[in-house]
């Protein structure tokens, strides 16, 4: 519509100038804007939603160290065994969360030697420490995670116990809620297993024990072993915010230069309106201009031919062009990056996202397939000077 506006000013100075042109102003310069991409920092980022889930499976010890108190002064550590399983997600390959549960028998001396069972239920904030320092490596053998956590504690079956209940009697079960932290050292066997080692301190209140005197709290430390199993993707999706920058920036471009020449072709007017009285003169109509279609293009993943649901706005907006737009025809043109794969296999695969393309505006938005055509050019043409901007279908109006 601003390019219609601006060719009937232009036609209408051009016809009251002939009167009078040596007053005509200089032409207006508009000075280009910073580009977006200036503005706007161009590095990739994690997916949230699509991470990396996860299931720990393992086995160890128990190491309560509680008042640790004998008669004969004799304190000493009992070593119980402990059973570990957990699950959980790496949002992004430098922090995850888990689901962690453990559970075991309890052995230690409270001013006897006492017995107890436990199982609990931990919510842990993990770090992988050498993804954040050393760079994102998903093939590297050994890793260091350190994790922090909040959880509940159910203990029963104590031997002993001064704390009572409602009812006057020694308590036979307890509630904590204990926080965690520790260590896990990871060993990459395979694509989808890591063995991994791990060490926990669980902090409970002094009653844990249910024997509330000596140290302010009773910690419990587990050791275990076992195996961490990748579920379903193994990899991190990445989200690029300045794919279509140079884009914007054209569009932006070509604003700035409809508003020079609007710009000129106002002061010009001005210019002849000032040499007024003129004879009148009838602009004549105008031809009809067409909208130019939006600068669209549907991006692809490497190696794939199939339209992502991020793309899908750009193949609407052809489509919505080409319904305002009946007479003009399309050819949806594709390429593929020539850094990966052959020339022959490339040729294919642009040839399919092409066809992918011109297949949704058919299916979906009804646009009649005799205004479309398909072409491929596989990789022997780059039109972008990105590789994996080249992983595109673009189009081109007839």
């Amino acid at each position: 519509m601003k390019k219609s506006i601006f060719l009937a000013v232009a036609a209408c100075g051009a016809m009251l100038l002939s009167a009078n042109t040596m007053n005509a102003q200089e032409a207006v310069v508009v000075e280009e804007d910073v580009t977006v991409a200036e503005l706007t920092p161009c590095k990739e980022y994690y997916d949230l939603s699509k991470g990396v889930w996860f299931l720990q499976v393992g086995a160890g010890m128990n190491a309560p160290m509680f008042e640790k108190s004998l008669p004969n002064g004799e304190p000493k550590t009992h070593i119980t065994a402990a059973y570990n399983l957990g699950f959980g997600k790496w949002m992004t390959p430098y922090l995850g969360w888990r689901v962690n549960f453990l559970g075991g028998a309890l052995h230690y001396d409270s001013g006897v030697y006492s017995k107890s069972k436990y199982v609990s239920a931990d919510f842990d904030i993990m770090w992988d420490m050498f993804n954040s320092i050393g760079g994102v490596n998903t093939k590297r053998v050994f890793s260091i995670v350190p994790f922090v956590g909040l959880g509940g504690t159910f203990g029963w079956d104590y031997t002993q116990s001064e704390i009572m209940d409602n009812d006057g009697a020694a308590k036979i079960n307890n509630w904590t809620l204990p926080v965690s932290a520790g260590l896990q050292f990871r060993f990459r066997l395979c694509k989808r297993v890591d063995f991994f080692l791990e060490g926990r301190a669980q902090m409970h209140g002094d009653n844990f024990n249910l024997v509330p005197w000596g140290a302010p709290v009773d910690v419990n430390v587990t050791a275990l072993g076992g195996l961490n199993i990748r579920l379903g993707n193994t990899s991190y999706n990445t989200v690029d915010p300045c794919t279509y920058l140079a884009q914007i920036d054209a569009l932006n471009n070509q604003v700035n230069d409809l508003r020079g020449a609007l710009a000129n072709c106002n002061n010009r007017l001005a210019a002849a309106e000032a040499q007024l009285p003129c004879p009148e003169v009838k602009c004549p109509e105008c031809p009809e201009v067409k909208e130019i279609p939006l600068m669209s293009a549907v991006r692809f993943t490497i190696g794939s031919a199939k339209v992502r649901n991020s793309e899908k706005v750009n193949v609407y907006n052809i489509a919505k062009w080409m319904n305002e737009n009946p007479d003009v025809n399309v050819a949806v043109i594709g390429y593929a990056d020539a850094k990966t794969g052959s020339s022959a296999f490339n040729m294919q695969l642009s040839e399919k996202r092409a066809e992918n393309v011109v297949k949704m505006l058919v299916d979906t938005y009804g646009i009649a397939a005799d205004r479309l055509t398909v072409k491929a050019e596989g990789s022997d043409t780059q039109i972008y000077e990105e590789n994996n901007w080249n992983r595109v279908v673009v189009f081109d109006a007839k």
